[in-house]
């Protein structure tokens, strides 16, 4: 490993226990734990309705949970907004994948963190067009990610380039942070074979550069290709928590459609 590789800071997890959400009457939540650890990659899996979704936004701080605390680096925090989230080194990529796509792809992976020019051409707030290309092209070979020129605008990109160009945007955040996760949200829902292996191939070396990820998705095929672990949810509770080589499909389909009884130590989540 390569000097600068030994020196990069390595984002600390996320670790949320006791989580309950309640909508009036409704338990959206039922005293979920769920971590996630540097360089692992955690998917979060349930049929619709099961909170897995609910969940994503508890750790975004798109919802603040009714009771439960959340630990960002071993350090207990509560989230106010998806700011604070961000603030803390929780980045979020949606399916819409919030992307400016009449902008270049150095200004998409910049955004936020733009530099400037030197002197009084950044004193007027001039932006280092250079710089942003130079910075660009340094993370995504950083990821060892080969997509279009960073010149190129996004709207001219495939799918699975402007997948990429999300991830890489909000790996390179959370790595910046030193700390914190990254939270996927159906990362292939709508990609090809291809795309779909380019994606899996990234949220891999994501989690070698000591990334934590969360993924949720229907897609099991991922889930086992990328995977370290598996957390299923079954109406708001959890009813599995275990390593990926440890099960297999037709138990986690068992899990995610209640025909499977919970695992050992899990079944007071049903209660």
């Amino acid at each position: 490993m390569a000097t600068s590789e030994k020196a990069r800071p390595i984002p600390a997890g996320l670790k949320l226990t006791g989580i309950d959400l309640n909508y009036g009457f409704v338990k959206a939540l039922d005293g979920v734990d769920v971590e996630v650890r540097p360089g692992e990659v955690v998917a979060l899996l349930g049929d619709n309705g099961a909170g897995k979704s609910t969940l994503l936004k508890v750790m975004s701080g798109a919802h603040r949970p009714s009771s439960g605390t959340i630990e960002v680096g071993g350090e207990v925090t509560e989230f106010r907004s998806p700011r604070d989230a961000s603030a803390a080194g929780i980045e979020m990529v949606y399916q819409d994948l919030a992307l400016i796509d009449a902008a270049d792809i150095a200004t998409n992976l910049t955004l936020g963190r733009e530099p400037v020019r030197k002197g009084l051409l950044g004193w007027l707030g001039i932006l280092d067009k250079k710089g942003m290309r130079r910075e660009a092209r340094k993370e995504l070979e950083a990821l060892r990610v080969t997509t279009a020129p960073v010149t190129r605008p996004v709207e001219m990109l495939s799918g699975g380039q402007r997948q990429v160009v999300a991830l890489a945007r909000s790996a390179v955040r959370v790595t910046s942070r030193g700390q914190g996760a990254l939270l996927l949200d159906e990362p292939t829902a709508a990609l090809g074979y291809a795309q779909t292996r380019q994606v899996e191939d990234l949220i891999r070396r994501m989690a070698e550069r000591g990334i934590a990820v969360v993924v949720v998705t229907h897609n099991l095929p991922l889930c086992f290709a990328v995977a370290d672990r598996i957390v299923v949810l079954n109406r708001g509770r959890k009813v599995a928590d275990i390593p990926t080589v440890d099960t297999d499909n037709d138990a986690v389909v068992g899990w995610i459609t209640g025909a499977r009884a919970p695992q050992p130590g899990l079944e007071r989540a049903l209660l």
